[in-house]
């Protein structure tokens, strides 16, 4: 799979699989000067790249990296991001600091991790009655014992 990227910022690193069995590829802050996130704070982080995706039934997630989150507590601030096919603007990470200590982004550094997925397109259709299951409408620990 080809995924093409545009350099927004000559100073900008493209995705970057560390290892051949990497499922992500390290998205790097692209900055001006270094970034301090606060204990608390949340902080949007330009990579100085956008990507094209040529198979509309594919997408790019964004995750956090596992070093930065175990280590520092620095985390994505949504979760995992959501690179939809036909976006082509820049990739920014919105980082949170869950730490007591400030946390410092410099130029260059891995903020995250790029994977690109299969997207189902599923057809929504409306019903007045969905299918029998043994679970039913049981949630938020119904299935626990």
């Amino acid at each position: 799979m080809n995924i093409f990227v545009k350099k927004l910022d000559e100073r900008a690193k493209l995705p970057y699989r560390a290892t051949p069995g990497s499922a992500g590829a390290d998205l790097f802050a692209c900055l001006d000067k270094d970034v301090r996130i606060a204990p608390g704070e949340r902080k949007l982080i330009p990579t100085g790249i956008a990507i094209e995706l040529l198979d509309r039934r594919s997408g790019g997630f964004v995750f956090p990296r596992s070093s930065v989150s175990s280590k520092h507590g620095v985390s994505l601030a949504n979760c995992v991001g959501v690179i939809d096919s036909d976006y082509r603007g820049e990739i920014k990470v919105p980082l949170i600091n869950h730490s007591d200590e400030p946390y410092i982004i410099r130029h260059g550094d891995r903020i995250a991790q790029l994977v690109i997925l299969p997207v189902l397109v599923p057809i929504y259709t409306e019903r007045d009655e969905l299918g029998f299951t043994e679970r039913g409408e049981g949630g938020f620990g119904s299935t626990g014992r």
